[in-house]
């Protein structure tokens, strides 16, 4: 396997935790890796409970603060860490394919799209605007000010390792909340990066707090972030089953949480489809990241009278424009899965759709460490996995629909149709 060497300013390659405006060490590390090499990238400092509350408290303190800053003092500091995201893009997109295994195209997008949620939201902290309301009483005004809510937990997923972070955190920061993110474990440097950014800008100690830690440790990190009483927010993205976890933690101190989960997105292809548009729009929804994404398309529902036509052009598509490889090299269009675990899933979906009758058109095989070949499956049916449950890989598995009928049914006196797939 050729070694890739991940060239960047030294300043973003941070290893320690970041609490109260300190990197911070703890006392073991893990190690972040490549996953299109398994070459170890960095040891990144594993906290744990202890380093967690320590952020909390930080962010709690520097809460009563922050909150005071005008709008427009909030405003001038995130406008300086968009602009310092905007001048090392290419450094932050080098790191996003070293430890995600995105493209460097669609990292170089990621960044883009990661700084513009902190430039928007640098506009929008100068509008926290309240209202008046119409009172019922004529000897009364009602008067709504917004408020921040306090300190808020942001815990964030591997595929968007930058975006998801800076989404959460621009909105906090602008409404006067301070932050502890926990990024996830196969990719705590973006994280980290971001933090060195936000000191570089000025964000004063204890307002943008992260906390790495190892899949061992995830678990105890967590809940001392969903439950501390000093945290008054929780917003995560990941998967279903962590989420129903971090909302059981939250529960008890009733705090506010945002929930974004995981995802079985269909793709419909009627009869009266472009094809053509059909399977651009397919090929774009599928195998953006190697399909880890949660919007991601993960079944493909085809109507009889277009089928044959849409599965050789997908197929012809899927040959002409994928391209496996490592992120950082030109041409690469899919990269390998987050770790081996992941690949795992994907092959245990192919393999029980193939016990079950679905043919495999194109791919359907793992290659060396976490990289898989994009498949695209016939003859696919309800009753099998990858119809089941989300896939989070380039998996492309289509059902016939054998013909449509119209029912039709009355609802508050009209008619309404229903076209049903079958």
């Amino acid at each position: 396997v050729r070694q890739y060497s991940l060239d960047i300013s030294s300043q973003l390659l941070r290893t320690q935790g970041y609490v109260d405006g300190r990197w911070v060490s703890a006392a073991s590390v893990f190690p972040v890796l490549d996953p299109a090499t398994g070459q170890e990238l960095a040891r990144v400092a594993d906290c744990g409970p202890a380093e967690a509350k320590q952020a909390v408290d930080a962010a709690y303190k520097a809460f009563y603060s922050w909150k005071q800053f005008t709008a427009k003092e909030r405003s001038y500091l995130l406008r300086k860490w968009f602009d310092l995201l905007t001048l090392h893009k290419e450094d932050l997109a080098k790191l996003i394919t070293f430890e995600c295994g995105k493209p460097m195209k669609e990292s170089l997008g990621e960044i883009a799209y990661s700084a513009s949620f902190i430039e928007w939201f640098a506009e929008e902290a100068r509008r926290t605007y309240g209202d008046i309301v119409p009172s019922a009483a004529k000897d009364r005004k009602v008067l709504l000010l917004k408020q921040p809510v306090g300190v808020a937990s942001i815990i964030t997923p591997w595929n968007f390792p930058s975006a998801m972070i800076t989404r959460k955190v621009g909105a906090a920061l602008a409404a006067g909340c301070t932050v502890v993110v926990k990024p996830a474990e196969d990719t705590p440097l973006s994280a980290l990066a971001l933090a060195e950014l936000a000191s570089q800008a000025g964000i004063p100690p204890g307002v943008f707090n992260v906390v790495p830690c190892s899949r061992e440790k995830t678990p105890e990190v967590g809940k001392v972030l969903c439950t501390d009483d000093l945290v008054a927010k929780v917003s995560f993205t990941g998967s279903t089953a962590t989420g129903k976890i971090l909302l059981k933690h939250a529960a008890d101190t009733v705090k506010k949480v945002s929930m974004e989960l995981g995802g079985h997105a269909p793709f419909i292809v009627f009869d009266s489809a472009d094809v053509d548009m059909a399977v651009a729009g397919a090929m774009a929804s599928k195998f953006r990241n190697s399909g880890q994404t949660c919007v991601c398309s993960n079944r493909f529902l085809v109507q009889s009278g277009i089928h044959d036509r849409f599965m050789e052009k997908l197929g012809r598509a899927m040959d002409a424009e994928l391209r496996l490889g490592h992120g950082s090299e030109p041409g690469t269009t899919q990269g390998p899965l987050i770790n081996s675990r992941a690949a795992d899933k994907v092959v245990s979906q192919v393999s029980d759709a193939v016990s079950r009758g679905a043919k495999v058109l194109r791919g359907g095989k793992r290659l060396h460490g976490s990289f898989m070949e994009p498949t695209l499956l016939a003859g696919v049916t309800t009753d099998m996995l990858c119809t089941r449950e989300e896939t989070f890989g380039p998996l492309l598995p289509v059902i016939r629909s054998a013909h449509t009928h119209t029912h039709t049914h009355t609802r508050c006196g009209e008619n309404t149709h229903v076209l049903t797939v079958i």
